[in-house]
């Protein structure tokens, strides 16, 4: 590892968790195709489904009305957050009973650096496969895990046997590994990246090797970096305990699409009043310090508008959605507003919270 800390990271990623925990609560619902989202004449959303209804085709963020048409006994249920936010708790509990360093990415998976620990004689294997049982048997849901030296490659592994599975990356193995590996599985590489790359003629990491940085850095910017990182298998990104909320915002979905701007400004103040309301358990330890603006249109294309401001008021909130809506000019399906934060104010002798 060229004299860089040799971390032990293991990465948990609850499966299916949203549908996992209804399953759980309601054991008709285990052997179905079910789905948590929104209703389809809503013009709903799937937030995730089982392993049954993805056989289907359906996945999370699809229309809840294609994920219908693709699996037509499809049980669609609405989702219940503060009981899934409970369950999160619990999984998150167990996790720091084995280490507190612990990084969580959303409510249902988390980076654990155990370089450190203790338990179960120091092996990051051993303390994933009791994690795992614990789960399963005092929360009710199954957890697919990765162990590797690094978070790039902790977050692949434990995708590698889903559901319920667990996939170790040793320090000897990953430079064999990596090599194969196919480059849509770098963080980062979406379609039109993987897209220039096949035009390279790059598939997999090892094609990657071949370029030198200034090349990669010449074809792709910034992110050449990364790209010639990782497909030697270098990530030296720590775990990082706190995770700071940057902005905090709210949106509506309408059933029937919003015709010309003046619709979208009777809804704004609805709109700022649900912003309000959720930023106030906020309000005392952040400041705000610009609002922002989302617009879907109907062609799902959108677009964002912000401006800096401590105080912003309906007032710049109008102004905001008019020049977003005159960058499309066409009926509307979504809007969103949000503030962006200014820092975290902790006060003293305080203890920052995992959740």
């Amino acid at each position: 590892m060229d004299g860089r800390v040799q971390r032990k990271i293991i990465h948990c990623d609850c499966d299916c968790f949203f549908a996992a925990v209804e399953m759980r609560d309601n054991p008709a619902l285990a052997n179905i195709p079910i789905a948590v989202g929104g209703s389809s004449d809503r013009r709903g959303v799937i937030s995730t489904c089982n392993y049954q209804a993805r056989e289907y085709g359906v996945r999370s963020a699809m229309a809840t009305a294609r994920a219908i048409k693709l699996c037509p006994n499809l049980t669609v249920i609405p989702g219940h957050m503060e009981k899934y936010r409970q369950v999160s708790q619990q999984v998150m509990a167990i996790y720091r009973d084995y280490t507190d360093l612990i990084e969580p990415l959303s409510l249902d998976e988390a980076f654990l650096d155990v370089t450190d620990s203790e338990h179960c004689k120091g092996s990051a294997t051993l303390i994933a496969q009791e994690i795992r049982a614990r789960i399963k048997a005092e929360v009710g849901i199954t957890v697919s895990s990765g162990v590797a030296p690094s978070k790039f490659l902790a977050k692949i592994a434990s995708d590698w046997d889903k559901p319920d599975g667990l996939y170790v990356i040793r320090p000897h193995e990953v430079d064999a590994f990596v090599e194969v590996l196919p480059v849509e599985k770098i963080f980062g590489v979406g379609e039109k990246t993987a897209a220039r790359l096949h035009k390279l003629g790059v598939k997999q990491c090892g094609d990657l090797r071949s370029y030198t940085l200034a090349q990669l850095v010449d074809h792709f910017g910034r992110f050449g970096k990364r790209l010639y990182e990782l497909c030697r298998g270098v990530d030296d990104r720590p775990v990082k305990v706190s995770r700071e909320r940057k902005s905090i915002s709210v949106e509506n979905t309408f059933s029937q699409d919003l015709p010309d701007l003046e619709s979208c400004l009777e809804h704004l103040p609805e709109l700022m009043q649900s912003l309000e309301s959720r930023f106030e358990k906020h309000r005392e330890k952040r400041t705000v310090k610009g609002a922002v603006v989302k617009v879907k249109f109907a062609d799902f294309t959108q677009t964002t508008v912000e401006h800096a401001s401590d105080q912003p008021d309906l007032e710049l909130f109008a102004v905001l959605m008019r020049e977003a809506w005159g960058r499309g000019n066409k009926p509307v399906r979504l809007l969103g507003v949000g503030y962006r934060l200014g820092q975290f104010q902790q006060k003293q002798g305080e203890q920052l919270s995992l959740l």
